[in-house]
């Protein structure tokens, strides 16, 4: 390991922006989207903002640990799914809660009421077409200028990618279920 003298801010640029709502990816086949953005929906939450969480794939009914903590500090969370495809019943079905999901969701941004609303596992749906890519990227370029919006998921098109403020790439360097270590309750629910 090479040692480093940590950073100041001599001679750091700083930005001249002004502060607006951002689009924020969290992308790649890495474990942590979607923790990565609960992470900042309860940042966000604890600085007393309007956070929404939405999960295209999880049900409504669903009782992971981000559910249970989340109901009990009331921090709205959806599911607005049926499960993952492999285990669908009824593709059309699971479609149809997708579009659905996504008017809701659509809505709520548009309706600018929210400091941050959360998309997560959205990029199933728009790879499958279930979701048209040019609605999801119209809403989010007409969306009030102070809304925050995260988009989580495997793939994220280039499109996105384009439009987002800030992309972050989970990559995966070692995995646990590689090794055979199965899902655990607490880590990965």
């Amino acid at each position: 390991m090479q040692i480093e003298s940590p950073p100041t801010d001599a001679g750091r640029p700083q930005p001249e922006g002004e502060r607006r709502g951002l689009v924020i990816v969290h992308t790649g086949d890495g474990k942590g989207k979607s923790t990565a953005a609960f992470g900042l929906a309860l940042r966000a939450f604890g600085r007393g903002k309007a956070v929404h969480i939405y999960q295209f794939m999880k049900v409504p009914s669903a009782r992971f640990g981000e559910h249970r903590l989340f109901e009990k500090i009331g921090l709205p969370i959806e599911g607005l799914g049926d499960g993952f495809s492999w285990k669908s019943k009824d593709l059309a079905h699971s479609a149809q809660l997708a579009r659905d999901g996504w008017a809701r969701a659509a809505a709520l941004i548009r309706a600018g009421e929210h400091f941050l609303v959360v998309l997560d596992e959205i990029m199933y749906p728009i790879r499958f077409g279930w979701l048209a890519l040019d609605d999801v990227l119209a809403c989010l370029r007409e969306r009030p200028s102070h809304v925050h919006v995260v988009l989580t998921g495997r793939g994220a098109p280039e499109e996105l990618i384009a439009l987002a403020d800030t992309v972050t790439e989970m990559k995966p360097i070692k995995h646990h279920f590689d090794a055979g270590v199965p899902a655990q309750r607490g880590i990965e629910d």
